[in-house]
Parts: C-alpha cells; structure tokens; sequence
C-alpha cells in the first residue's frame, strides 16, 4: 500500500516462480485468524486491499503470486508453448482461444510415439485404411475411395485431452503438465464411421472398434505401438463420430494426423486416433497401447490424494466433464473502478451441450449470467460473453463456471484427485487489479 492508503495504480506485481506459503489449513489456524494473516500478508505482498477475502475457499492461492513464465514455443505454431519434444507435446495459451474457430496453428498438438514420415512429407503414395475384424466383409481404402463413396459431413469439433488441466493435482500427477490449453475447436471435413461400417455389415458379437496409427515407437521398434485405442462399437456407430481428412479448409496438417484421422467427439483425445492404417473391430474391448492398466483411467470411486488405487479399480475414461475457457481478459488485467470488465471465452462439455455460464468476483459468494451463444453445431463449444462491476478498488479474482443440461458444473477447486491426473475440470480464474 501506499502511505495514503490509496490502491497502487500499477499493473498486479508477478513473481515468475513463486507460490503462495500454504499455511491455510484451518486445523493450524481458526477461521478468524486465517483471513487475518490473508489479508495483511496479501496486501503487504500484492500492494492492494483483497475485497471479499473472507470467501475465499480454504486452501486458496492467490493467482497473481502463482503465475510463471516457463516453456519456449513451438516452431511452426503460433505461441504454442513445448511441454515435451519426445514425443512433440505443446499447449496453446487461453488467451490464443479466442475464436469460434481454432487455427491449425493455434491448435494444441498431442504426440505418443514419432511422426510418420508419410505426414512430413504429405504423401498418399502407398496408403491405405485397411478395416477388419467383425464385419462381415472387410475393407481396404484409399482416401479417394472414402471421399466419393460416402457422404462427406463437415462439423466444429471439441477436441480435448484426457490430461488437460493435470499440472492442477496435487499431490502431482507424471505425465506432460497441461495447464489448460490442451483443447481446440477446429472445422472438420470426413464422413461417418457409421456408414462405412453398415456398408462393411457389422456382426452383433463387435464390441470394440480399435484403431491403429502408423507413427512410430519412442524406441523405433516396428513391432511396437505407441498407442492404440478405441471406443466401444455403440460410439464409434455414433452419427458425429467421423473419419476426418481435412481440417479448417486444409488437408490435416501434419502434426493433427495426414491424411486420416479419427474424432470421436465428446470423449478423449487419445481415443481421437492419428494417421490411421487400420481399424480392427473386435469382439471384445481392445487391449492396444495405453488401453490397459492405469492409461486414461480414474478410480470406480473416491479416493484420498496420493492414494495407491489396485489396478482393478480403475475403470476407461468415456465422457469428458464441462469445463470453460477465460479467453479474454487475460491474468493480471486491469479495470478502472467507474467501468465493468468485459469478459469472453468458450464452455464445452462431453455430453456436446452446455447449458449456462456464469461468473464471479467474490469467490462463489454470488454469481453473475453470462451470455451464451448456440454453438455450429453439437460437440462445437460455446462463445460467452459478460460483464462484471467491482464495489471497490482492490485485487480480484475473477471465476467462470460453466454447467451442461444434467445440471453438472465446474467446481471452484480441482475435482476427484486420480493417480494420472484426468479429468480436471476445475474453474479458471483470473487477476484483475481494480484502480480508482
């Protein structure tokens, strides 16, 4: 603070690096003593009053203090930031999110193995999907084929990773540290699954269609998969389940799956399969790379942080929960007292609905609708918009909170802890320094 007490008019001060003590525990200190020790400490560090500090969830770090400026970006992206080059694995930062529609070059990339060289060198020579197993008759396809005999479709897609949102778990989950911008809606042009199935004849005993890609091993032994995953048959026969080749008018880019890609929309990014060679239905539920043990699974039930759950009691991640993007402003804004904040973003779900979105300044205390535009199409996200006035001068915490048609919504902190950190759909916030 000032010796005048008047609220610093410069931007929220970040300390690249630093967290917050975690001395929040109401156990080591009463309520009364907690936001005591909050509030003089706070505004000692951040230079302002906190207003409504005395709703802040137990546990709450402030975000201006817990920012950090780490990972360099990724050639060939626009901003991308590298988690991991073996294999290639970048997240786009929210405020690159901001449109209806994700450029390619905005569009989060998620590796498993080594791209193929057919994608590098954006050839179809000597390609083919080959699709076998439990139909009754089996087929072999070049892209050509698949364009012209099937009805094509084009469709706003969500396209998310089970991960997105596991550098929120504590006690820390392995794995690449998305924060929140593995996700993308992109346009895509392909043609049902379904159709090319029901023209193939599926016999009542499939259960599984699996997929097979043609990138390579970490270790670059061919008889190895980096991945292989799938959907049980009654969503790969899901009219939005599509076999896509191109993507936001172009071919698929090389890093997104060229020439043909998998998008099961609604559901995780793994089972989304790129660069496709093979779909093998099957009479029972695959066992490809990363479809068994712990992989894209969470707890059947509850349990503590840092439990060690049995295998056994994981069950396959299907539906992705709600979640929502702040997509402008971005963190650590700031807003004259006499004029409300605007904000925007996006609010998706796994069931390809959202049915409202709202937001708070005051910790959840009171919350405030948000506009929500229909999406393109289902499984596209949804664009909101709102506006948010401040009582008084001081640091805030803005909070958006989407919520689907069952009537789910984003909790305020991250969701049931799981040993591979999925799933979290916890609220975004951002700091907003409010000047008179």
């Amino acid at each position: 603070m000032h010796g005048d007490d008047r609220p610093s008019p410069n931007p929220i001060p970040i300390a690249p690096g630093w967290r917050y003590p975690s001395l929040m525990n109401r156990d080591v200190l009463g309520a009364e003593n907690r936001r005591r020790f909050l509030k003089k400490t706070l505004i000692a560090a951040m230079g302002s009053p906190i207003p409504f500090i005395e709703w802040a969830p137990s546990g709450w770090t402030p975000l201006a203090l817990a920012q950090e400026d780490n990972l360099d970006p990724l050639p060939g992206k626009n901003g991308l930031r590298i988690l991991g080059d073996r294999p290639v694995n970048a997240e786009t930062p929210v405020t690159l999110l901001d449109d209806a529609i994700t450029p390619n070059d905005r569009h989060f990339v998620r590796n498993n193995g080594i791209m193929p060289d057919r994608a590098r060198n954006r050839t179809l020579d000597g390609w083919s999907l080959q699709i076998d197993g439990q139909v009754q008759r089996e087929g072999t396809f070049d892209l050509a084929t698949l364009q012209s005999r099937y009805r094509n479709h084009e469709a706003a897609l969500v396209l998310e990773c089970g991960g997105n949102g596991r550098a929120g778990f504590n006690p820390p989950a392995s794995g690449n540290q998305w924060t929140l911008g593995a996700v993308g809606c992109a346009l895509y042009r392909g043609i049902r699954l379904a159709d090319v199935l029901e023209d193939l004849g599926v016999h009542p005993s499939a259960v599984f269609a699996a997929y097979y890609g043609e990138d390579l091993h970490l270790s670059r032994d061919p008889n190895k998969d980096p991945i292989s995953r799938g959907v049980p048959i009654e969503k790969a026969m899901d009219p939005h389940t599509l076999l896509v080749w191109e993507m936001n008018g172009e071919p698929l880019p090389a890093y997104h799956g060229f020439p043909l890609r998998l998008m099961c929309p609604g559901w995780p990014g793994s089972t989304c399969g790129k660069w496709l060679r093979r779909l093998w239905v099957r009479d029972v539920v695959h066992d490809g790379a990363k479809m068994t043990g712990t992989s894209y699974r969470v707890p059947k039930y509850p349990v503590a942080p840092g439990t060690d759950v049995p295998e056994a009691d994981f069950e396959i991640i299907e539906e992705m929960p709600v979640k929502s993007i702040i997509t402008d402003p971005g963190s650590g804004s700031v807003c004259p007292i006499d004029k409300p904040l605007n904000l925007r973003g996006a609010a998706w779900s796994g069931s390809g609905r959202v049915q409202s979105m709202s937001l708070s300044a005051d910790f959840g205390r009171t919350w405030v609708r948000a506009e929500l535009d229909p999406p393109r199409n289902r499984y596209a996200w949804s664009r909101w918009n709102g506006q948010l006035r401040f009582p008084k001068p001081g640091y805030y915490e803005v909070w958006a909170r989407a919520t689907d048609p069952s009537g789910a919504s984003q909790p305020m902190v991250v969701g049931p802890w799981n040993p591979k950190g999925y799933l979290n759909n916890a609220m975004q916030r951002i700091a907003v320094q409010v000047i008179a």
